[in-house]
């Protein structure tokens, strides 16, 4: 740490915490400008998958799929039902 490092002043006039800013200095540090990207809620591209993330996401997509399908035969019994009674 420097003599130019203070943190204390540097929380109050960002208004986080110590501890924030010592975490944001420590990543600087060790990673440089990038390590500093907020990554939370980005999607991995398809190269950074391994194959359980791609399993994973192919279950994922089958049970919502099956999910679909499931409220599809539910309405058109429904529909059939109602269609039924009219008659």
């Amino acid at each position: 740490m420097t003599n130019n490092d203070d943190y204390g002043k540097t929380a109050e006039q960002h208004q986080v915490s110590y501890q924030q800013v010592y975490q944001w200095v420590k990543k600087y540090q060790d990673g440089g400008q990038d390590a500093l990207q907020d990554g939370r809620g980005r999607k991995k591209t398809e190269e950074e998958l391994t194959d359980t993330d791609r399993q994973k996401l192919a279950m994922k997509k089958m049970q919502a799929e099956n999910e679909c399908l499931r409220a599809e035969i539910a309405f058109l019994k429904k529909l059939e039902e109602l269609e039924r009674r009219r008659r």
